[in-house]
C-alpha cells in the first residue's frame, strides 16, 4: 500500500468464521477462536502500523448469549486470558482498550477485569482497540432511546432540546459516543451481512466483505482491505 494512500480512521472488523475454520481441521469451535485471537493481535499491530486510529472489533453480539453454554463459558474464559496476556503490549504500545456492549449480562469478575483494563490503558494515544462484547445495534438503539426518555420524564431534557436535537445530538446517548463512526468496515467468511452491528453508526461506512476466515485474517489480509478502502469515493450522498 502506498504511503499516501487514504488510511481510515476507524476501522472496524466482524469476526467471523472461527468454528468453520475449526471444522475444517477436525476440532472444536474453541481452536478456531483461540485461533482468532493471534488474528486480533496481527490486526492490531497493523492498524498501529498503519496509523489507523480506532480498531474495532465485534467479538460477542446479545444473541451469541444463545449459543451452548459450554461454548459461551469457554468464549469468556479466552476473553479473560486474552486481556491478561495483552495488557503489557497494550501499555508498550500506548494502546487503549476499551469494552462497549450490555455489560449487565457479563460475569462480575470478568466485568472487574474489563474496568482493570479500561483504567490501565485509559492514557494510551497511538490507538484506541474497542472490543464490542454482549453488543447489538438494535439494543445500542433502544438504550439511546430510554436514557433520552428518562430524561425528559425527569425534567432534564427539555421539550426544546428534544425538538431541537438532530443526528449529532442523538449520537451522544449512544454507547459509542466520543467514537467516530467507522470507516471501514470488514467482515470475514464471505458472509455479506451486518448482523445487528453498529446499524446507526454504519450510516455511510464503507463495506468490505472477504472469503477469508477470521483465523486467516492477518497482515496481509488487513493491507488488502486497507488498499481497497484507498480506491473508494466517499461522496457521502452529495456531487463530486
Amino acid at each position: 500500500m502506498e504511503e499516501n494512500s487514504k488510511i481510515p480512521v476507524h476501522v472496524s472488523i466482524i469476526m467471523d468464521g472461527n468454528g468453520r475454520w475449526a471444522k475444517e481441521r477436525g476440532k472444536e469451535r474453541f481452536y478456531g477462536h483461540a485461533e482468532g485471537v493471534e488474528s486480533v493481535r496481527a490486526c492490531t499491530e497493523e492498524a498501529v502500523r498503519k496509523g489507523v486510529r480506532y480498531l474495532s472489533l465485534f467479538a460477542f453480539s446479545e444473541e451469541n448469549w444463545s449459543r451452548p453454554g459450554e461454548e459461551v463459558k469457554s468464549l469468556m474464559e479466552l476473553m479473560v486470558k486474552a486481556m491478561v496476556n495483552e495488557l503489557p503490549s497494550f501499555l508498550k504500545n500506548g494502546i487503549r482498550f476499551i469494552v462497549i456492549g450490555n455489560r449487565e449480562r457479563l460475569d462480575g469478575g470478568l466485568n472487574a477485569l474489563i474496568d482493570d483494563c479500561m483504567k490501565k490503558t485509559e492514557n494510551g494515544r497511538n490507538l484506541s482497540l474497542i472490543v464490542f462484547m454482549s453488543y447489538s445495534g438494535r439494543w445500542d438503539i433502544l438504550q439511546a432511546a430510554r436514557r433520552l426518555a428518562l430524561e425528559a420524564a425527569a425534567g432534564t431534557a427539555g421539550e426544546q432540546h428534544i425538538r431541537e436535537m438532530d443526528a449529532d445530538g442523538f449520537s451522544r446517548y449512544l454507547a459509542t459516543s466520543g467514537i467516530p463512526d467507522p470507516d471501514l468496515i470488514i467482515r470475514t467468511s464471505g458472509e455479506q451481512r451486518l448482523s445487528n452491528y453498529l446499524l446507526w453508526q454504519c450510516a455511510y461506512s464503507e463495506l468490505y466483505f472477504t472469503d477469508v476466515l477470521w483465523p486467516d485474517f492477518r497482515e496481509k489480509e488487513f493491507d488488502a482491505a486497507l488498499s481497497e478502502y484507498a480506491k473508494r469515493d466517499r461522496r457521502y450522498g452529495k456531487v463530486k
